[in-house]
Formats: C-alpha cells, sequence, structure tokens
C-alpha cells in the first residue's frame, strides 16, 4: 500500500492565530500516528509562520513512526535540521510572500548549492528528499545529486482536477514516476491533494508515500483528526 505522511503545519497555522499553545501539533502528531499515519510532516518556515523551533525539537523527541522536516536550504534553517536530525529532510524552495509552496526546487539551477547541502544532511545520517516537479531535467539532477528519494509536486494536477482537465498533468506524473524509479529513486507526492484527487496519485505503479496536510486538517474541522487520517487511509487504499 501506498504510504501516508501527515502534514501538521496548519494545526500550527490554528495555534499561532492567537499566539497560544492549542491546537497542540505535537499531540496532533500522536494522534496521527495512532490513526495508522507512516510519517509526520512538518515545515519549519524562515518566518515561522506556523511551525516553531520548539515545536521541532519536541516533536523528535516524541515521534515513533518517521519525522519528515520540510525545510529550506537556508543556513540557519540547514543548522537546525542538522542539530536535531530528523529522520528526512525534503528540500523545498520558499518565497516569503508565498500562502503555501508555490512549485517544486530548482534542483538543476541549484545544483551546486544543493551538493555541499545533501552531502552536510547526509554525513548526519539524514535522508534526503527534493520536492520538485515533476520534469525529467530536475529528477536528472536529483540523480546527479545523490539523494535516494524524490517528492513530485502535485499542484499543477490538484488544480487542474478542480477544473476537469486534469489527465494530462496525471499523465506527467504517471511518466516522470516510471522515470524516476527506472533512475533507482523512491518517489513520494504532494501539494493540493485531497479526498477527491489523492486515489489517482495513489494507484499509480511505483508511488512510494503521499504527503498530506491541508485537507486532512481541514476535514478534522467536522469529523476530528484521528477519523480525517482514517479516513485518507482508506481513500488511499481502495
Amino acid at each position: 500500500m501506498v504510504k501516508l505522511g501527515v502534514n501538521i503545519d496548519h494545526v500550527a497555522t490554528l495555534r499561532q492565530a492567537r499566539l497560544e499553545t492549542d491546537p497542540d501539533p505535537i499531540l496532533a502528531a500522536r494522534i496521527c500516528e495512532d490513526a495508522g499515519a507512516h510519517s509526520i510532516v512538518a515545515h519549519l518556515r524562515e518566518d515561522r509562520r506556523h511551525i516553531q523551533d520548539v515545536d521541532i525539537v519536541l516533536l523528535r523527541k516524541s515521534i515513533k513512526t518517521k519525522f519528515n522536516l520540510e525545510m529550506s536550504i537556508s543556513p540557519s534553517i540547514i543548522k537546525i535540521a542538522l542539530d536535531i536530525k530528523p529522520d528526512q529532510a525534503t528540500l523545498v524552495p520558499e518565497r516569503r510572500q508565498e500562502i503555501t509552496t508555490e512549485g517544486g526546487l530548482d534542483a538543476e539551477r541549484h545544483y551546486k548549492r544543493l551538493t555541499s547541502v545533501c552531502d552536510r544532511l547526509r554525513q548526519k545520517g539524514i535522508a534526503v528528499s527534493l520536492f520538485i516537479a515533476p520534469d525529467k531535467k530536475q529528477i536528472e539532477a536529483a540523480k546527479a545529486l545523490n539523494v535516494p528519494m524524490i517528492e513530485l509536486h502535485t499542484g499543477s494536477f490538484s488544480r487542474a482536477f478542480i477544473r476537469r482537465g486534469y489527465e494530462k498533468e496525471l499523465d506527467k506524473i504517471i511518466s516522470m514516476t516510471a522515470y524516476a524509479r527506472k533512475l533507482g529513486l523512491v518517489v513520494n507526492a504532494g501539494h493540493g491533494l485531497d479526498y477527491r484527487n489523492t486515489s489517482l496519485i495513489a494507484r499509480i505503479a511505483g508511488m512510494e508515500e503521499l504527503n498530506i496536510g491541508h485537507s486532512i486538517v481541514s476535514r478534522a474541522v467536522f469529523v476530528g483528526l484521528k477519523q480525517a487520517v482514517k479516513e485518507m487511509l482508506s481513500v488511499i487504499k481502495k
């Protein structure tokens, strides 16, 4: 079965709206694991708009499955990752003015800088993944960087799904998953996936894990977090 990584950023977003202590992302991570999630994802942004430094420390101590830290290649964030040592570091692009991560990391353009970052993380025993577009050149750059895995950005597919014209974007993800697998890379995917479109990505041959956050936390408002995670797992299984 394709695995599910639950991104808990938006639990922290709700907490930061009032700068209080609730809802607690650490408790959220525990509930997600109890519901069957295979990993917990958290993005420590440079502007600290949701997840905070202390959250990362506590998550590292409490997560029993796999801790996947999404992060930019900013020197200050890299230093924190090297100190915390998550199980996995997913390198993502980051712009202060964006609402959420809008596209994939340009691994081809930033190849030289990424070489150093990946090496430093690897030396600490951290598995490195690149969050990239389903594009042949980006996949080849990831392979050249000697990372074990990639996460394909599904934002274009998710937006196209709403317009009912998603087939071209889906075919691109299918073909690039096959290409990356042929090169020996583990393939994950995420961004914009919800209870309506996830099944199309989950059935792709060679897909390893789907990282989903916003739709699960949104659903949790109505049914509770544990039930929301179970429902997404059911979508993936079917």
